[in-house]
C-alpha cells in the first residue's frame, strides 16, 4: 500500500528554509530537505558536465549508496530529472515496473527502501546536479511537499554553484576531496583513456562495464586502476 502525507504543519518547511537560506560553505544541505518533505534520508550530487558527477553530501549511507549507484550507472531518476529540469516521483521501487534505467531498478531492489525521489538543480541554461530523497516505506508525495523540495532544490543550486567556483581557486587540479570524493575515479578515467588512447567519456564507459561485470562498484575499480593492480593496456 502506498500512503501520502499530508504535511499541513509548514513550521518544518519554515525551518528547513531558514537553515538551507544560512547554510554557509560547509553547511549541511540535505538536512534541510529531511525537515521538509518528512522522508527518511536525502542525497545531493552534481551530475555531468560542467562540475562532474560527485556524492556531494548524504544523510544516511543508505542514500550515499543509491547516489553511488547512479552515478557509477550514469541512469537513475537523479539523471532523469536533471535532463527532463523536472521531479521524478516513484513512490514505490520495489512494485513499480518500467522500461526507464533498468540496472539502476535492479541495484535499487536489492536494498529496502520504498519511495524514491529526484529534483533537478540546474542555474539557468547551467546543470548542476540533483537531489535525491527516498522513504523506508512506499509513499505518494502530496503537491505540496513536492512544491517545497522545488523551493529548496533552487537555493541549493546556487550553494553548489557558489562551491564549485571557490573551489576552482582552493583546490590545485579543480577536484575538491570530501567525505564523498571520487577523486579515484576521475584519476582512473584518465588512465584508462591514455591505456586505450580513448576519450575519458569512453574511458568511464570502460570503467562502469567493468565494475557491473565483476559486481563492484566503480570507486573500487577505480581504486585498481590507480594503483596500478589492474590495467587496461592491450
Amino acid at each position: 500500500m502506498v500512503f501520502s502525507v499530508p504535511g499541513d504543519d509548514r513550521s518544518s518547511f519554515t525551518r528547513a528554509l531558514t537553515l538551507l537560506t544560512a547554510a554557509g560553505r560547509n553547511g549541511d544541505l540535505c538536512g534541510p530537505f529531511v525537515e521538509a518533505v518528512g522522508v527518511t534520508g536525502a542525497s545531493i550530487s552534481t551530475l555531468g558536465r560542467p562540475l562532474g558527477s560527485e556524492t556531494v553530501c548524504a544523510s544516511t549511507d543508505l542514500a550515499a549508496r543509491i547516489d553511488e549507484i547512479q552515478i557509477d550507472l550514469g541512469e537513475g531518476p537523479s539523471w532523469d530529472a536533471l535532463r527532463m529540469r523536472r521531479p521524478v516521483l516513484e513512490s514505490d521501487v520495489q512494485r513499480r515496473g518500467g522500461a526507464n534505467w533498468p540496472l539502476a531498478r535492479e541495484a535499487f531492489r536489492a536494498l529496502d527502501f520504498g519511495g524514491l525521489y529526484a529534483f533537478p538543480l540546474f542555474v539557468g541554461d547551467l546543470n548542476v546536479g540533483s537531489v535525491g530523497l527516498y522513504s523506508d516505506s512506499p509513499r505518494r508525495l502530496t503537491q505540496r511537499a513536492v512544491d517545497d523540495a522545488t523551493v529548496l532544490a533552487e537555493i541549493t543550486s546556487r550553494h553548489l554553484l557558489r562551491r564549485a567556483l571557490d573551489d576552482v581557486d582552493n583546490v590545485d587540479d579543480g577536484i575538491a576531496d570530501g567525505p564523498h570524493s571520487r577523486r579515484e575515479m576521475h584519476q582512473a578515467s584518465g588512465m584508462v583513456a591514455a591505456q586505450l588512447s580513448i576519450g575519458v567519456d569512453d574511458a568511464l564507459l570502460v570503467l562502469r562495464g567493468r565494475a557491473f561485470a565483476s559486481g563492484r562498484t566503480v570507486t573500487e575499480i577505480a581504486v585498481e586502476v590507480v594503483s596500478r593492480r589492474l590495467s587496461f593496456e592491450k
